[in-house]
C-alpha cells in the first residue's frame, strides 16, 4: 500500500527532528465509526500501538493489508512482555520510545482519547519529551452505545444528562432527580446502584437499559426498571463491557430500536466463494447485521495450456473476431491479465463488439475503460444473453466469429446457442476453477452441526466444492442460492433451498436473504415467541421454501 504524509505530520517531523504521535479514537467497536482522518493516519502509520487485541485485525481489514505486509508494525499497548497489563505510564513510555526513533506512530485507543481514556496522560508524556502529537477524536461509548440501542440521551422534554463512572464512593443521592444518567463500569454494581437511587427518591419504575458490547453484532440490551434491573441483569447474564442508561428516554427504544432489529442481526453467515470476489457480498451482509465468515472453496488459476488463450488474444488484436463474450468477472480479469502480459491495453478492442452476461461483469469491463455493447435485458445468464444476441447476417456482419473466454467448467449453453444463431465460436479456457483446501476443523464442525445460521451459494461450483471440502450444511442452516442452476445443484446434493435470488446477482441474493430474515423475525414477534437465530432452533423447525 502506498503511504504518503500529510502536510501536518511532515512539517511537524521536520521541525522537531523526531517522530509524530497521533492519538486516534477507534470508537466503541464498530469499525465503520472510525473517522476519515483516522483512516488516513492509519494508512500513513509506521507503528500502531494498540489497546485491544482486536485492533490488529481491525486495521488489517480496514486497510486490506495482505498477511505478508510488514508496515505498519503493530505494538501491543495493552500488555508488556511479561504478560502483565501496562500502566498508563508504562504505555506512554512505549509510545515515546517509538516516536523518538523518528517514526510516525498511531496510538489507537478505544472510544475517544480524551474521554474516559489514558489519552491526556500519554499526550503529556509526549509533550514532556518534546514530541509532536495530535488528537483525533473518536466516537465515545457514552453516546454510541445508547444510539445503537435506539435510546436518545436527550430529547425536547429531557435536556439534562449526566455521565457517572460507577465506584464505591459515588454519592447516588446527588442524582435523585429525573435527569438522564449514563453509568459506566457499573455492570456488577447495578443492583446496588438501583437500590441507592430508589432510596434517594427515584421512582422504582424508572426505566433502565443495559447494553453490553454495544455497536457490535454481539450487542445485547436488557430493558427493565430500577426495582427489577438487578434480577433481570443476572438472569440475562450481563457482563462487562456495558453501558447503563437510566431515565424516561429508555422508553423510546420501543420505537427507535434500529440496530438489533436488522433482518440478519447476529446471523453467522457462511460465504463459500473465491476469496477475491467476496468483498461486495460480505459488505452487504454486514449492512444487514450479519457476521459473514468467508470460506474459500474455489481457487482461480490459469489454464494448464496457455497456448489456446495466447492464440485467441493474438487473433483479437489482428481483427479475427466480431464479438467477445464475457460470462464472468473472472473471464474479464483473465483477458486483462493476458493483455498486460503482452503490453496491450483497451485500445486493442477497437471495432470489436463486447457482450457481458450481467451487470457485475459489465462493471468489470467498465473498470477497464470499455463499454459492453450487449447486456441481457432480461435474465442475467447465458440463456438471457442468447435471448438478445443477434443472428449472424453476412451482409451486416463482416466477421462471423465470437471469442468466448470462460472457465474450464462453464456450461455449453452459450456455445450451442451462438452456433444455432449462425456464429462460429472460439471457445477458449481462460481460467480454471479448482477446489480449495479444506477449512479448519472448527469451521467444518460448525458447518455440519448447524452453528452457521445461513450459507449463500453464488454458483453451482461453490455448492459442489463446499460439500466436497467441508461436508453438507446442517438441516437447520438457511440455504440461499443465486439462481435456478445453483438451486438444482444444491438439491442434488441433498440441500433444501430456502431462498432463491430473483435475479442472478449477489446484491439481489443478499437482499432476498434479508427479506427472508425480516419475515422470519416478524412471524416470531406476531406469535409472541422470542426472536432467535436459525442456529438457536431445533432442526425440526425448518421453514418452507421462499422463492
Amino acid at each position: 500500500m502506498t503511504r504518503g504524509k500529510t502536510a501536518t505530520t511532515t512539517e511537524a517531523t521536520r521541525t522537531t527532528g523526531r517522530g509524530w504521535v497521533s492519538f486516534v479514537g477507534s470508537g466503541p467497536g464498530d469499525p465503520d465509526l472510525l473517522t476519515v482522518r483516522a483512516v488516513t493516519l492509519l494508512e500513513q502509520a509506521e507503528v500502531v500501538v494498540t489497546e485491544q487485541p482486536e485492533h490488529v485485525d481491525l486495521v488489517r481489514r480496514l486497510l486490506a493489508l495482505p498477511a505478508e505486509c510488514e508496515t505498519p508494525v503493530f505494538v501491543d499497548g495493552g500488555f508488556g512482555e511479561d504478560g502483565q497489563p501496562l500502566t498508563h505510564a508504562a504505555r506512554a513510555k512505549v509510545v515515546v520510545k517509538h516516536a523518538k526513533k523518528g517514526q510516525r506512530v498511531v496510538r489507537l485507543m478505544s472510544g475517544d482519547p480524551f474521554l474516559y481514556a489514558s489519552g491526556p496522560e500519554e499526550a503529556q508524556a509526549c509533550a514532556k519529551a518534546e514530541i509532536g502529537f495530535e488528537i483525533v477524536p473518536g466516537v465515545s461509548s457514552v453516546a454510541a452505545v445508547p444510539a445503537y440501542a435506539g435510546i436518545p440521551l436527550t430529547t425536547q422534554k429531557h435536556r439534562e444528562l449526566t455521565v457517572v463512572t460507577a465506584h464505591d464512593k459515588v454519592d447516588w443521592a446527588a442524582y435523585a432527580d429525573d435527569r438522564t444518567l449514563v453509568v459506566l463500569s457499573g455492570v456488577n454494581m447495578v443492583g446496588d446502584i438501583a437500590k441507592a437511587l430508589i432510596a434517594a427518591g427515584r421512582a422504582p419504575q424508572t426505566p433502565v437499559a443495559m447494553t453490553r458490547v454495544g455497536t457490535t453484532t454481539e450487542q445485547v440490551t436488557v430493558c427493565s426498571t430500577l426495582d427489577s434491573i438487578g434480577v433481570d441483569a443476572r438472569a440475562a447474564r450481563m457482563s462487562p463491557p456495558a453501558v447503563i442508561v437510566i431515565g424516561e428516554v429508555v422508553d423510546l427504544r420501543e420505537t427507535l430500536s434500529w440496530f438489533e432489529t436488522k433482518p440478519l442481526f447476529g446471523w453467522r453467515v457462511l460465504v463459500p466463494r473465491t476469496k477475491d470476489q467476496a468483498g461486495p457480498l460480505v459488505a452487504r451482509l454486514r449492512g444487514y447485521g450479519a457476521v459473514p465468515e468467508e470460506v474459500p472453496t474455489i481457487s482461480v488459476e490459469p489454464p494448464r495450456n496457455p497456448l489456446q488463450m495466447d492464440k485467441a488474444v493474438r487473433g483479437l488484436v489482428e481483427g479475427r473476431y466480431e464479438w467477445i463474450a464475457f460470462t464472468s468477472v473472472n473471464a474479464v480479469k483473465a483477458v486483462r491479465e493476458k493483455f498486460e502480459e503482452y503490453g496491450l491495453d483497451a485500445r486493442a478492442f477497437s471495432g470489436l463488439k463486447i457482450a457481458a452476461v450481467g451487470d457485475k461483469t459489465a462493471q468489470a469491463i467498465a473498470a477497464w475503460g470499455l463499454r459492453a455493447d450487449l447486456v441481457p435485458s432480461g435474465e442475467q445468464s447465458a440463456a438471457g444473453l442468447l435471448e438478445d444476441w443477434p443472428e449472424f447476417d453476412d451482409l451486416l456482419d463482416p466477421i462471423n466469429r465470437v471469442f468466448l473466454p470462460r472457465a474450464d467448467i462453464a456450461t455449453e449453453t452459450l456455445v450451442a446457442g451462438l452456433i444455432d444463431l449462425g456464429w462460429e465460436v472460439d471457445d477458449v479456457t481462460a481460467y480454471r476453477t479448482v477446489r480449495a483446501t479444506p477449512p479448519p476443523a472448527s469451521t467444518r464442525d460448525a458447518i455440519k452441526t448447524g452453528k452457521f445460521d445461513a450459507v449463500v451459494f453464488t454458483s453451482s461450483s461453490t455448492v459442489r466444492n463446499l460439500v466436497g471440502i467441508a461436508g453438507k450444511p446442517h438441516a437447520s442452516t438457511i440455504i440461499a442460492v443465486i439462481g435456478p442452476a445453483t438451486a438444482k445443484t444444491a438439491e442434488e446434493h441433498g440441500l433444501r433451498v430456502d431462498v432463491l435470488a430473483p435475479k442472478p446477482d449477489v446484491d439481489a441474493l443478499v437482499d432476498a436473504l434479508a427479506d427472508f430474515g425480516a419475515a422470519r423475525r416478524l412471524s416470531m414477534l406476531d406469535s409472541g415467541d422470542p426472536v432467535t437465530r436459525p442456529s438457536e432452533r431445533k432442526p425440526a423447525a425448518r421453514r418452507s421454501k421462499a422463492r
